[in-house]
């Protein structure tokens, strides 16, 4: 959906809208190799399978993973799916990110896991440490102290 004249939106507007959305429901992810990612996902990860499902149909698996105590992360798989667009930096969903305690931490444990683990940084703007990993498909992942 496009805005229209988005000239023409007025502060009222803006404010009746502000608190429309609680929070993120689930971020979709589409995998080249199911096995492999929800291996991932559910044993490198540590995430919890609410549910797993094959559609007949589509020729597709869709698992649910819970990530905290709201949100979810849908791991679908499709035959052939066309390759993920990232570098450079390409319009669209750029990475996901996982509010975590301790970065740090977090990092080691995933790093010991065999999960490479970037350098950890410093946010300007919070001061904040966080750092990047990938997932099997290369997506982005990004650790954000809390």
């Amino acid at each position: 959906m496009q805005l229209r004249n988005p000239s023409r939106v007025s502060r009222e507007q803006i404010e009746s809208v502000r608190n429309m959305f609680n929070s993120f429901h689930h971020v979709a992810i589409i995998c080249s190799d199911y096995a492999r990612s929800k291996r991932f996902y559910v044993e490198i990860l540590g995430l919890e399978v609410v549910r797993e499902i094959y559609r007949d149909d589509r020729k597709s698996f869709k698992l649910d993973l819970r990530v905290g105590d709201k949100s979810q992360i849908e791991l679908f798989s499709f035959p052939n799916p066309p390759a993920r667009v990232s570098n450079p930096e390409a319009c669209g969903l750029r990475h996901i990110a996982f509010e975590v305690e301790d970065v740090s931490d977090i990092a080691q444990k995933l790093s010991a896991r065999g999960v490479d683990i970037e350098p950890i940084r410093v946010d300007e703007a919070t001061h904040k440490t966080f750092t990047f990993f990938k997932d099997p498909d290369g997506l982005p992942i990004e650790l954000y102290q809390k």
